[in-house]
């Protein structure tokens, strides 16, 4: 029945803020970005190695959405890397705070957490 994850939504509060942080900070790549006047709001199409994975939107006055502690709903967004050192380091070198790494004691990979600028919380897991 399901094929696979077409894409993630998210609405963000400050749109040149986001649209900098998932592109030049994460290195996403954009396939179409599009302003809807009628809504005065922005729609932003990211690629990831040139899979379609995220929409990121911005409409204005947005309410905010709890996220910590544990709040029920989509808890966080997981990407995958090859080398976590290297992306830590790359990201804290972009003055992006990334939590101490951790080990998944099942699989016993590695990972960290860190916010996009709206304080959705962002994870790196290492392969």
């Amino acid at each position: 029945m399901l094929n696979s994850v077409h894409h993630i939504a998210i609405i963000c509060s400050d749109y040149e803020t986001s649209k900098k942080f998932y592109t030049e900070v994460l290195g996403l790549e954009i396939l179409r970005e599009v302003y809807r006047q009628e809504r005065d709001s922005f729609k932003l199409d990211l690629s990831l190695n040139g899979y379609y994975i995220i929409e990121l939107f911005y409409f204005p006055n947005t309410p905010e959405r709890v996220s910590r502690p544990e709040a029920r709903g989509l808890r966080h967004l997981a990407f995958s890397v090859k080398d976590l050192d290297q992306c830590v380091a790359r990201l804290n070198h972009m003055n992006v705070i990334t939590e101490p790494i951790r080990i998944d004691p099942h699989t016993e990979k590695r990972f960290t957490f860190f916010e996009d600028p709206d304080g959705l919380p962002l994870e790196l897991y290492e392969d």
